[in-house]
């Protein structure tokens, strides 16, 4: 490969092709790509791109598909300091005309719904040159602080953001990851998270990174599927979120357990992990590392805990994930806050971006060069952090901040299947606002009222929901994020 020394991902994949060019890279199907043939297709990836017309700074949307052709485009377009714009292929056409219309792509690849007009080509219609001999690129410069990706976050607070990532943010976060996981060229995953969303590419970049394979599944519905190729591919680990292990739960119960002496490591991240999930984790996987990040977008995963390790404190979400990640928690001017002390989750380190697409996006996300995270907790005197909820999503009942999570927790361990709590102002006008709960019907046996009974022995009474409804689902982001401000109103 070309030298690209701007982007120390592809970088570390030159090395594993020149070094071990015959080593499985990737599994897409029955396409098995080596390291040495992974190399040749994003430089082809590159050349077609640049054949087009598409230049360093110009941008692309990528529709996040488990194509080999996405991986070429992806890594092609950071060699020539294209900017990717990853999105998820069945994003509703109000989105991807909000997106479409902010970033103004050069080309579309991919099957997008969308009423914006662009130049559009299907990932199945893209044909790489051959690549033989001396490249005819045109390398641009191109510095380890250019724009590498912008990925929109989920708007569960307001309108999609546009995060703009350098080749140092991922490169960084990789490397972290990587460290703190204890990925090798040893490795080999199976990869059944989106794309589209920073904790699959996540994991893409750092098991090619670290020179291990990746085995593209299409995603985790099938879970015979799933299971037959951690067996047949000898998969020593995969990330998931909660949303996916609640559903590999339901349906297989623990039979996962029986690759217990073969995978070792899982990644859990994007979400709360229930207490009782995490017990029953350590108990079928005793000698797997069972590691659970914190993170955004914007900061992928700040903070990592290590469930076996860290037995003792299964309600915190751990330490930064390494020396090179910062994390304070702060008041709402800024200043930091004794241990103890709940307040607002502030990030720096290598992975965190500096900017927003959008410049006024920009106006209340930093303390100095402190990334807010919008998340309220706390560190305790041993520096393990403890998240309490959303920023926004507090609920200020007479001068006490509430987290609706806190209410949730003890709502469901009465038995209801899902529910979220939400602000709405007090009836009686006293307390400025008041927990509103609401709760999915379905699988649920109790009444409101045998709920609010059985809580009080559990929650002191102010947190007790004052109003209640039921409602038929809980909306919940894709990677399983309960969507509080939709059931606003």
């Amino acid at each position: 490969m070309l030298d690209a020394s701007h982007s120390l991902v592809l970088c570390r994949i030159a090395g594993h092709a020149t070094r071990t060019p015959h080593k499985l890279a990737l599994v897409a199907g029955e396409r098995r790509i080596t390291y040495s043939q992974l190399a040749m297709g994003i430089e082809a990836g590159a050349c077609y791109l640049q054949s087009m017309g598409i230049t360093k700074d110009d941008r692309i949307v990528l529709s996040a598909s488990k194509e080999l052709e996405f991986v070429y485009l992806y890594f092609g377009a950071h060699l020539l300091g294209i900017v990717n714009v990853v999105v998820d292929p069945s994003s509703p056409v109000d989105r991807m005309d909000y997106i479409m219309g902010l970033v103004e792509p050069a080309a579309v690849f991919g099957t997008l719904t969308t009423s914006v007009e662009c130049r559009t080509i299907a990932l199945d219609e893209v044909k790489l040159p051959a690549v033989e001999g001396e490249s005819s690129l045109h390398l641009p410069e191109v510095a380890a602080n250019d724009v590498a990706d912008i990925m929109f976050t989920t708007g569960t607070t307001g309108a999609p953001k546009g995060v703009c990532l350098s080749h140092a943010n991922i490169a960084g976060s990789a490397c972290n990851i990587n460290a703190f996981i204890g990925n090798t060229d040893d490795d080999v995953e199976a990869l059944g998270l989106p794309l589209s969303h920073s904790f699959g590419l996540g994991r893409l970049r750092c098991m090619l990174m670290a020179g291990g394979i990746i085995v593209l599944v299409g995603n985790f519905a099938n879970l015979k599927a799933f299971f037959s190729v951690i067996e047949k591919e000898h998969v020593t680990g995969f990330g998931m979120v909660p949303a996916v292990w609640q559903y590999i739960k339901r349906l297989s119960g623990t039979r996962i357990g029986k690759f217990s002496n073969q995978l070792r490591y899982i990644e859990v991240g994007s979400a709360a992990l229930p207490l009782e999930d995490k017990q029953l984790l350590m108990q079928l996987f005793p000698d797997t590392r069972l590691c659970v990040h914190y993170g955004l977008t914007e900061a992928s995963r700040a903070i990592f805990t290590e469930l076996h390790e860290s037995a003792a404190n299964l309600d915190s979400i751990g330490r930064p994930v390494s020396s090179q990640v910062e994390v304070c928690v702060m008041d709402d001017e800024g200043v930091p806050v004794a241990d103890g002390v709940d307040g607002e989750l502030c990030v720096r380190g290598n992975m965190v971006t500096s900017s927003y697409f959008l410049p006024q996006d920009n106006a209340e996300a930093y303390y100095g060069d402190w990334f807010r995270t919008g998340d309220w907790g706390h560190r305790d005197c041993n520096g393990l952090f403890y998240l309490t909820g959303r920023k926004k999503e507090l609920i200020n009942i007479g001068g006490e901040k509430v987290s609706p999570a806190t209410i949730e927790d003890a709502i469901r361990a009465l038995g209801v299947a899902d529910c979220a709590c939400v602000a709405v102002p007090d009836p009686n006008g006293v307390l400025g606002e008041v927990p509103k709960a609401y709760l999915q019907q379905a699988g649920c046996s109790l009444t409101i009222e045998q709920i609010k009974t059985a809580l009080c022995g559990v929650l002191p009474p102010h947190e007790i929901p004052v109003e209640w409804e039921w409602i038929d689902r809980i909306p919940r982001s894709s990677s399983g994020k309960i969507q509080r401000l939709k059931l606003k109103k």
